[in-house]
């Protein structure tokens, strides 16, 4: 057995962690192969139900279409359903996200070594086409939480805080600086990076920004308690803070107080919009995104029209919207035995209409880029006459190029909106 193919579900850290197993096992003479796979490997999400039915589903496609090749679960799903001692059919190895770390090495073990190791360094690239062959790498700084917000079963099924050494992290972007245009910072909780070695995300991006010539720095997500005025300052006066791309996704989840004290947040409503409007005025086009669950414990009307007020109100310009479902072991899934929980019909009914306004702001703020100039990064080969792009703020944009740009910087300029995209040329 010596090819594989991978698939990661959720967040930017179980992609960051694809990723680097692709590059483990590549490196131990695995091939990577999507069309007829030996092995398998599923890294899951179970930041709610809806993502471990698709984790399942995925699986049974998976052994419908090769059913000849063993199937490996790793993840928060995996996790999950060790501890609850289940057998899900169709998998072959389920490791938890203790052991995932080892997994290339217990691959090695189970399957044996490769009958051929790959040499050709155009085969051993080849998985890299989404991220590396553009110019970016998707790094993960640190696992783990410490905050057991009520509904979040995240920090029961990955553990306390564990960060990696700022220099293995400044070691890695330099081990591909001469074809990196973009590095993606994520983590499970960027404020937590730190906590368990006396450092911090700062310190950490104080250290890429010194130590790296990565023209681009970007984050997976940047969490709540990582905005404050420490920040503000370091995002406003570092000078050579113009590398970090002006987009921040920040998982806030409500925006209403009483729901945020619920779900034991630890911030309010009119302190976090005074926040946003900040990083807003620091520098023009900033693109801010969030995570929102909608139908959480005691959420009534009243409740939502607060969280959707918010929104409307604040520069956010786009969110993930989540309908609430009890996670078992977590605070919220021994509160639900005493607090109403919304009707289903509730939580779709308000899940539509925030899906109705973050359209109409996403839409609202890709207008405003139309007769502004940007540098952007091109990503996939040119197909026609246009190029995608992603912009200094992460909002892609198809630019017209009569050469292929694959994975360098230009300077464009958005004439128009079509169809829901930007479009535009080389300056």
């Amino acid at each position: 057995m010596n090819k594989f193919s991978s698939f990661a579900f959720g967040c930017r850290v179980n992609q960051a962690e694809k990723e680097e197993l692709d590059r483990q096992l590549i490196h131990l003479g695995y091939t990577y192969d999507g069309t007829a796979p030996d092995l398998y490997i599923i890294n899951s999400c179970a930041v709610t139900n809806k993502a471990e039915r698709e984790a399942r589903q995925h699986i049974n496609q998976t052994k419908h279409k090769f059913p000849n090749t063993k199937i490996i679960v790793t993840g928060c799903a995996a996790s999950n359903w060790l501890k609850q001692g289940l057998q899900i059919p169709n998998v072959d190895i389920l490791v938890d996200n203790l052991n995932k770390e080892f997994l290339a090495s217990l691959i090695l073990k189970k399957s044996g070594p490769p009958q051929k190791l790959v040499q050709d360094s155009s085969t051993k690239d080849a998985y890299h086409d989404k991220y590396i062959d553009s110019g970016r790498l998707i790094i993960k700084i640190q696992d783990g939480c410490h905050r057991f917000c009520t509904f979040c079963i995240v920090p029961y099924l990955r553990g306390l805080p564990k960060s990696k050494a700022k220099q293995e992290i400044v070691d890695k972007i330099n081990s591909y600086e001469d074809r990196l245009k973009e590095v993606i910072v994520t983590a499970i909780n960027t404020e937590a990076y730190g906590k368990d070695s006396k450092d911090s995300f700062l310190a950490l991006l104080e250290a890429v920004l010194e130590k790296t010539s990565v023209p681009r720095i970007s984050f997976g997500s940047i969490h709540p308690w990582s905005i404050n005025e420490e920040f503000f300052h370091f995002y406003k006066s570092h000078p050579k803070s113009d590398r970090i791309v002006n987009f921040f996704h920040i998982p806030l989840q409500s925006g209403c107080d009483k729901i945020l004290a619920l779900m034991k947040r630890d911030y309010k409503r009119q302190e976090f919009i005074e926040r946003l409007h900040e990083l807003d005025k620091i520098k023009p086009f900033t693109f801010i995104g969030t995570d929102i669950i909608v139908g959480f414990l005691e959420e009534n009307d009243k409740d939502f029209e607060d969280t959707y007020n918010f929104l409307e109100q604040s520069p956010i310009s786009k969110f993930h919207i989540f309908r609430f479902s009890q996670r078992q072991h977590t605070a919220a899934y021994y509160m639900a035995k005493r607090l109403k929980e919304p009707s289903p019909e509730d939580k779709i009914k308000r899940a539509k209409a925030l899906a109705g306004l973050t359209k109409r702001k996403y839409a609202q703020f890709l207008q405003k880029h139309v007769g502004h100039s940007f540098n952007a990064l091109f990503l996939e080969k040119r197909e026609g006459e246009y190029q995608r792009v992603v912009l200094d703020n992460q909002i892609p944009a198809m630019i017209h190029s009569s050469n292929d740009l694959k994975g360098e910087i230009h300077r464009i300029s958005i004439s128009e909106m079509s169809n829901e995209s930007l479009v535009g040329k080389i300056n």
